[in-house]
């Protein structure tokens, strides 16, 4: 019995003994946990400084801002001085063509002698001008004589004509004597001084006659006319 007694107490030791040693450890969690827990508040300790972080952010914008408006008010302020100056000048620049109107006033003499410069020019040829119409020629034929014609002095042009073996050459001489004639007499200038200036030929009404053919049939005869103008100056 003893013996039980003893092992009874020395397990009843060793029971204390491991509960204690288990007690230990718990202790030093709780005492490790504590700091943790210091740590925690801690941060909410820092939490104020976080807002103090923020209000000097606040205040650095606002200061900012307070810098820009000042610098856009300086801007303005200077923008606008330049505008009034501009506005000052503008006088002065409507001013300078009050000034130069008598300038101009005074050109327009210098138009008023533009018409004597235009008197002292040499006057202008008389041109005699004088027309055959209906004449009984065809154009294209006229024409090939006219164009001997045109340009040369009365002298040389009526020889050609008088000589020449088509049939609308009298005719055209007879036209330029005409025209000579004219100004001579209307216009007190020296026929042999003159010079063709200028001759054309147009085509006048067609005269349709017609010839019996074959077979009862007729064929259509056209009988062309013509008009003849000529224009003459003397010569330089």
């Amino acid at each position: 019995m003893a013996e039980q007694k003893k092992d009874t107490d020395q397990k009843k030791a060793a029971a204390t003994k491991n509960a204690a040693e288990s007690e230990k450890p718990a202790r030093k969690r709780t005492a490790a946990k504590k700091p943790a827990s210091g740590s925690g508040g801690g941060s909410r300790a820092r939490k104020p400084a976080a807002k103090k972080e923020t209000a000097t952010r606040d205040k650095g914008a606002a200061e900012a801002t307070s810098k820009t408006a000042d610098s856009k008010a300086s801007e303005a302020s200077t923008s606008k001085a330049p505008a009034k100056k501009a506005a000052a000048k503008k006088p002065a620049a409507k001013k300078e063509p009050a000034k130069k109107a008598p300038a101009k006033s005074e050109a327009k003499p210098k138009s008023e002698t533009k018409p004597k410069r235009a008197k002292k020019e040499a006057p202008e040829r008389p041109v005699v001008r004088a027309r055959a119409r209906f004449v009984r020629v065809a154009p294209r034929k006229a024409r090939m004589v006219a164009d001997q014609v045109r340009g040369l002095p009365i002298e040389d042009a009526l020889p050609l004509l008088r000589f020449s073996t088509r049939s609308a050459a009298q005719d055209i001489r007879k036209l330029i004597e005409s025209a000579a004639a004219n100004a001579e007499n209307n216009h007190e200038l020296v026929a042999d001084d003159l010079l063709i200036k200028d001759i054309h030929v147009d085509e006048g009404p067609t005269l349709r006659r017609y010839r019996p053919r074959a077979l009862g049939r007729a064929t259509r005869i056209n009988k062309r006319t013509s008009h003849i103008a000529v224009a003459l100056t003397p010569e330089d």
